[in-house]
């Protein structure tokens, strides 16, 4: 725990990475006292799961109050399964993808209860998080939630999600790189304070990443590193107390997708386009960007998801209203103008949109 105006800062007690560790959740839950639980998989997963998990709780010792797949993020629905919990529960623990991860996460934090994030795709930093997507009146909706009492992550479950997961994750991480330029960025035209040790720790997390050697993105090497700097995100957002060290003006334009395109991708398939755009606009490290796209087969991916680039036109321009407040690069005009060229003319995205 660290002290951030006055206030403690949360981070996960438990971190476990690694290949084949999800049949130990039992004990390493039990270590830590955590002996009655509710568990929430997402769908299917008991199936594939299930049995894993619930001969490792009961060989622990561990009391598993109830468990059910969920698939509802509506808020309300949430709220309502929230306050039935059982007053006994110890943790709250959501296995599956974001989904029930969020919805998990947001139980916990009604209930004030230990949330244990498990993860089975690496999509994106949405399990390390202290914020849940829900449905609020029928939108999508960042609402606040905790930081997860612990992340486990079994690197060899990954390895069975579809793999455009895994690209959507490489997405979401290498957008570090230019979120925290555009963070040092708006403090310098009087928007916002740089906290320094949240900028260490996004850069750390992003530059792990990117320098970690690899074959092949399914090594669990590599997986481990991208879980293990998903993670250290999640931290670096709690100790800045926002989302500024990870999210800058590559999420607007995938916020401005999801709101206005009539065919959202996975977030971090769209986070990771907007980066190798707004790196080259930035004029910041955007050889680096462009290589690890290139060297994990993410571009190559994008090509075959059929992307529409006046989506991606349409979404640099209303980047600037999704969140006002702030002063990204792309909430000045000629830095708009410079993203749609880019996005245009550059070899790469012409080749991932199709362009001719």
């Amino acid at each position: 725990m660290n002290l951030r105006n006055g206030s403690y800062i949360a981070i996960p007690s438990i971190l476990n990475v690694g290949s084949g560790i999800l049949k130990d959740i039992g004990p390493t839950l039990m270590a830590h006292e955590l002996d009655k639980v509710v568990i929430f998989f997402g769908n299917g997963l008991i199936g594939m799961f299930g049995e894993t998990v619930l001969e490792s709780m009961s060989r622990a010792g561990i009391e598993v109050l109830s468990y059910c797949e969920l698939d509802d993020v509506n808020i309300d629905e949430i709220t309502s399964i929230a306050f039935t919990l059982p007053n006994t529960t110890k943790a709250v623990i959501g296995i599956g993808g974001g989904k029930v991860i969020d919805a998990a996460k947001y139980m916990g934090f009604l209930r004030q209860m230990p949330f244990i994030s498990v993860p089975t795709s690496s999509s994106s930093d949405g399990f390390s998080s202290a914020s849940a997507s829900l449905l609020v009146d029928g939108r999508k909706t960042t609402v606040p939630a905790a930081m997860a009492y612990g992340i486990i992550v079994d690197t060899y479950v990954l390895k069975t999600a579809p793999e455009r997961f895994l690209y959507s994750g490489i997405g979401d991480m290498v957008a570090k790189i230019t979120a925290v330029y555009d963070w040092f960025f708006e403090v310098e035209h009087g928007v916002g304070r740089i906290n320094d040790m949240a900028v260490m720790i996004a850069k750390k997390a992003v530059n792990s990443f990117v320098r970690t050697p690899f074959k092949d993105i399914h090594e669990n090497l590599f997986l481990k590193e991208l879980v293990d700097s998903l993670a250290m995100s999640g931290i670096a957002n709690e100790i800045a107390g926002g989302s500024a060290p990870t999210s800058g003006s590559e999420h607007l334009i995938s916020h401005a997708l999801d709101k206005y395109s009539e065919h959202p991708n996975l977030h971090g398939v769209q986070v990771g386009i907007a980066t190798l755009i707004m790196a080259i606009v930035q004029e910041h490290r955007d050889v680096r960007v462009r290589q690890i796209l290139t060297d994990t087969g993410f571009l190559s991916f994008c090509e075959t998801q059929n992307l529409d680039v006046n989506d991606y036109l349409d979404a640099i321009d209303r980047a600037p209203s999704m969140k006002p407040a702030r002063h990204t690069y792309l909430h000045e005009e000629k830095y708009r103008a410079r993203a749609k060229e880019v996005l245009l003319t550059d070899p790469d995205l012409k080749r991932v949109f199709h362009l001719t």
